[in-house]
């Protein structure tokens, strides 16, 4: 049977035919026969008192649009009451007395929160491991990785654990576990979810909060409750709601398909075949896609994120270095990175960036969209910490291998991670359809367009 979505559960709890405590009652049972297989979940609240909190939704009046659905919160996200870690041995007893902004929208819209979703340490690097609560494993392969960092999110989703779940993208976060997931991740335009407002709030711009869900319809319910200004914050985007989302026309849209780069990108065998197909659903509903040449020098974009990256990174981490907390590598490499980086420095990787702007809204004349891989690689054994090769190319560093991300993170533009198919090696891959700044609802209608045609998560649950 599959899967019900967020959508009908949420329209079952609004007409009374499902109450709030029989969904906690299938949802809690549901993680205690998948969960142990997988660790995509945890710091979950006690049972009975998770049984209580939807008792009592129930009595009350609804709250918002997600009055009564269970979620659990990404574990880079503070949750008042609950083991807040971001993975990490500096936060492992850390039990917050004030919900993130994130967890607070969620909140307020009346969602239940049951737990955190799992991540690695510090949310760096794209598989979902750290040394509180252990490794993530791909649902449909165990013995390989969920992707990340919002790798327990995606499995959660995956598995039927969780109807919608939150996450966060630098570098392809929400995308590549989706990816590796057979399910759904959408990155927003930057500042259409505002970030947690403290500290420095003007100068990082590469990483945002968005939602992940098995359809692009409950991607449009979660991200009207996410998104929208917050005033103590000096950048912004204002936020029309989306849902409910309907698939978009999609005859004579215009898009256009990078594949590798022109060569430039290393991919395992199989991907970008995976990719083409996809492709070819756009053109089935009668879509323009055509090839587009390399339109800015790869190594140029990789170096400028790096900077940007390393920078940013520093910036957030380096005061955990100098309390001597334990640190993994790529952790330890960001911040050494960083600290040699002059003003200067920065400032030409962001030339570089604003070049690379200016050469996409001209693209974005031409094309209405346009898709990329979501990853180089096939889901990796679980005991690496990151692929060291692609197809012979050796990778220079840790994250390398997610270059195909760069385009889009680098600009903060929105990306819709979608499904696309099984290689022949029976794991899941991917692509992202990515527009220019503000086209969100677009891009969703799009991706519910692709859905319908394709429907990769209903088809091809995962056997757990």
């Amino acid at each position: 049977m599959p899967m019900p979505t967020a959508t009908e559960l949420l329209t079952q709890l609004r007409e009374g035919t499902l109450t709030a405590t029989d969904l906690m009652v299938r949802t809690l049972d549901r993680i205690e026969a998948v969960n142990g297989s997988v660790n995509a979940l945890v710091g979950l609240a006690d049972r009975a008192r998770l049984i209580e909190m939807a008792q009592a939704a129930d009595k009350a009046d609804v709250r918002g649009p997600l009055h009564g659905l269970p979620i659990a919160i990404k574990d880079m996200v503070n949750v008042a009451g609950l083991r807040s870690t971001k993975g990490s041995p500096a936060f492992s007893d850390n039990v917050p007395t004030q919900d993130d902004l994130i967890a607070a929208r969620l909140r307020a819209a009346g969602a239940l929160i049951i737990g955190k979703t799992n991540v690695p340490e510090f949310g760096l690097g794209s598989h979902t491991y750290n040394p509180i609560y252990g490794a993530t494993r791909n649902p449909y392969d165990p013995a390989r990785t969920c992707g990340g960092s919002s790798g327990g999110a995606a499995v959660a989703l995956a598995t039927g654990m969780l109807a919608l779940a939150d996450g966060s993208d630098m570098m392809g976060s929400l995308r590549n576990p989706a990816a590796w997931n057979n399910v759904y991740g959408f990155r927003p335009s930057w500042g259409l979810v505002p970030r947690e407002p403290e500290g420095e709030c003007f100068l990082h711009q590469i990483s945002t909060a968005g939602p992940m869900a098995r359809n692009p319809a409950d991607l449009a319910v979660l991200l009207d409750v996410l998104a929208g200004p917050d005033p103590r914050l000096p950048v912004a985007m204002r936020h029309d709601p989306i849902a409910p989302l309907a698939p978009a026309d999609m005859t004579g849209v215009r898009i256009g398909w990078l594949g590798d780069w022109g060569g430039a990108m290393a991919f395992e065998p199989g991907i970008l075949d995976l990719c083409e197909v996809a492709c070819a659903t756009f053109r089935d509903l009668g879509a323009e896609v055509e090839p587009v040449a390399p339109p800015f020098e790869a190594e140029a974009l990789f170096q400028s994120w790096v900077t940007l990256r390393a920078w940013s990174e520093a910036a957030n981490l380096g005061a955990h270095k100098e309390a001597n907390v334990p640190l993994k590598p790529a952790a330890l490499w960001e911040i050494e990175t960083g600290r040699k980086l002059s003003a200067l420095d920065v400032h030409a990787a962001s030339l570089v960036r604003s070049d690379w702007f200016r050469t996409a809204a001209a693209l974005f004349e031409r094309f209405d969209a346009l898709v990329l891989p979501v990853t180089q690689v096939w889901p990796f054994p679980v005991e690496l910490d990151y692929p060291k090769e692609i197809a012979g190319t050796k990778m220079d560093t840790y994250h390398r291998w997610m270059e195909v991300m760069v385009p889009v993170s680098l600009l903060g533009l929105p990306s819709l991670g979608m499904p696309a198919g099984f290689g022949a090696n029976g794991l899941p891959g991917g692509i992202q359809i990515f527009g220019p700044r503000g086209a969100d609802a677009r891009l969703l209608g799009y991706g519910a367009a692709y859905h319908e045609a394709t429907q990769w998560p209903e088809r091809c649950p995962p056997p757990v």
